[in-house]
């Protein structure tokens, strides 16, 4: 089987992006796959964050990954401080990175653009982010197109590694959705939709009640015309309805292309909210009993114990190639 790994962070809201663009796409994957899903709360310091929100948001998004399907008999689910090899392999790969190779990742130049000032912790994000990938031997990582210059990163530092001391780190590829790895804004559909958005109406949380998820998608921005037809450059906010609505609905574009011939944004709109509310309400159902369960801490401690078998083993070996044991 191969081993595929993929992190969330615990910052902000789950959105409909995160489990169509992501999450919705954990579930086939783990028939067939050995499959780590990590709670990468250590990514989330990057930014100041409140103690207590972040033990809250961090068993919220674990809640949602089990709610959404992943099925811990069959995949490891853990949070990433759990496991203290990830910030011992960061170090390590750290000596490996170059400071022009940090510096010229785009997201940390949007990031700090217009600070007068950001945490070491921003800018050397990405090696934490291989260091985690890089542990588990994975094969084959899940990114969107906004992580795929990290990755980039992650498979050089791997062959650097390898180049120098010895083959030990599997290279690891990208996965990336053909449809639906980029589910953008509704209030803006040139941009990406994101959890850290401070509009609530940019994005529909997982958690969202009915009467909102409705609203939100009625309220969407679309485009001028009245032709319904996916043209992402031309007509973003229609083609990021038909998307939602396909990856809901399990409709295929052209179909629907079809379907909406003649059609107004309105029709789109309302077909699009009632797919996205039957699509998170058994999501909502599971979350709920989990949640009030008790099981979900004993489902992370089995994670954290397969995970930290996994990354010491492989510690244990960079330690070795290294002459550090």
């Amino acid at each position: 089987m191969k081993r595929v790994f993929s992190g969330v962070q615990p910052s902000g809201t789950l959105t409909l992006g995160n489990y169509l663009g992501a999450i919705k796409n954990f579930v086939p994957m783990q028939q067939e796959n050995d499959c780590l899903f990590c709670i990468v709360d250590l990514h989330a310091l990057t930014v100041p964050q409140q103690p207590g929100e972040l033990r809250k948001q961090t068993r919220h998004v674990a809640g949602l990954f089990l709610a959404a399907g992943i099925d811990p008999e069959k995949s490891t689910i853990f949070i990433q401080s759990q496991v203290g090899a990830h910030c011992r392999l960061t170090w390590l790969l750290q000596c490996l990175t170059g400071f022009g190779e940090l510096g010229r990742m785009t997201q940390f130049k949007e990031k700090s653009q217009g600070k007068e000032s950001f945490s070491c912790g921003l800018f050397t994000y990405p090696t934490l982010m291989a260091a985690d990938i890089l542990l588990y031997d994975t094969h084959m990582v899940p990114v969107g197109d906004d992580q795929k210059q990290h990755l980039e990163l992650t498979r050089d530092l791997a062959q650097r590694f390898n180049s120098r001391f010895g083959e030990l780190f599997v290279v690891p590829e990208p996965m990336i959705a053909k449809v639906g790895a980029r589910i953008m804004s509704l209030d803006d559909p040139t941009t990406k939709m994101s959890k850290s958005n401070p509009s609530p109406a940019s994005y529909v949380s997982l958690l969202d009640e009915k009467a909102d998820i409705v609203k939100k998608i009625k309220r969407a921005v679309t485009d001028t015309g009245q032709e319904i037809r996916f043209d992402p450059e031309n007509k973003p906010g229609v083609s990021n309805l038909l998307t939602i609505l396909s990856l809901c609905s399990g409709q295929d574009i052209v179909r629907l292309e079809e379907q909406y011939s003649g059609k107004g944004y309105g029709h789109l709109k309302q077909d699009a909210a009632e797919a996205v509310v039957a699509a998170l309400e058994p999501v909502q159902q599971r979350y709920s009993q989990l949640v009030d369960s008790g099981d979900l801490d004993d489902i992370l401690a089995q994670g954290a114990r397969r995970a930290n078998e996994l990354a010491d083993a492989t510690l244990h070996r960079v330690h070795k190639a290294m002459g550090l044991e």
